[in-house]
């Protein structure tokens, strides 16, 4: 049976600059992987590559079995990954409620004329996308903010909102770049519960980018270390936060524990 993600020998190259070179990845269903690295490591670009922001030079990437390089990015998305961005990308002028509505409508299938004319099963699914987004809401503690527009809320606030939507395209695998990016330590702990809950309650694999290693070590059951676009040590949290080559080009021996 295919893996849920495969990614082999994955190279990109901008102009004469090689950006990755051989990445391999597997993951399986409802599992947690994580992928750190210094600035510049290439981890952003990983993660494009595989979601089709851009296509790879060389390497092949499939989703259960099928083949996803090339493909457009809604594509992509249709077929079960969705993802957060390092760079929040959300409608600052449009409430939160709607963002999470917005994100379902890629799998309605009431079509055109259920729409213009307002049919039992467009009322049915409309209903059903309303009822689905306020549980987000609820998971993701921003249910207070349904009505708030995106752009008055709290940083940490607009981070679970654009989880929140990423969760509404029902994804089989959640890609999350920088989470955490700007939080405080509560925000940081109240969002490894959000995770954790999402993961048990929905049974999504989720790949993560993270720089705060205490968020890394607690999610991830395996993590890899990209450096200057290559892997240098893949493992178990116990085995990375260990390992030499780590510990040189990334963590700092003040930052292992």
């Amino acid at each position: 049976m295919a893996p849920l993600l495969e990614v082999k020998d994955m190279t990109h190259y901008f102009g004469g600059l090689r950006a990755v070179n051989n990445f391999n990845l597997t993951i399986e269903p409802g599992q947690i992987n994580g992928l750190i690295g210094p600035n510049g490591a290439g981890k952003t670009t990983v993660f494009n590559l595989i979601t089709g922001v851009y296509t790879p030079t060389e390497g092949s990437i499939s989703l259960e079995g099928q083949n996803i390089k090339g493909l457009e990015i809604h594509e992509i998305a249709s077929m079960g990954l969705g993802r957060t961005f390092q760079n929040l990308l959300l409608w600052r002028h449009m409430n939160v409620l709607d963002h999470i509505r917005m994100a379902h409508y890629s799998q309605l299938d009431y079509g055109l004329f259920g729409a213009f004319f307002g049919t039992r099963k467009s009322r049915r699914e409309e209903k059903a996308v309303i009822e689905n987004s306020y549980k987000l809401l609820e998971i993701f503690d921003i249910s207070q903010f349904a009505d708030h527009i995106v752009g008055n809320l709290p940083y940490g606030a607009q981070r679970r909102v654009e989880m929140a939507r990423a969760m509404a395209t029902n994804p089989k695998i959640l890609f999350l770049d920088e989470p955490t990016a700007g939080m405080t330590p509560d925000e940081l702990i109240r969002m490894i519960e959000i995770i954790r809950q999402v993961h048990r309650d929905f049974g999504v694999a989720i790949f993560l980018i993270e720089h705060r290693m205490k968020f890394v070590m607690e999610l991830c059951e395996s993590i890899q270390t990209l450096v200057f676009g290559e892997v240098i040590a893949e493992g178990p949290p116990e085995e990375i936060q260990n390992n030499p080559k780590v510990i040189e080009a990334y963590l700092g021996k003040e930052d292992v524990h």
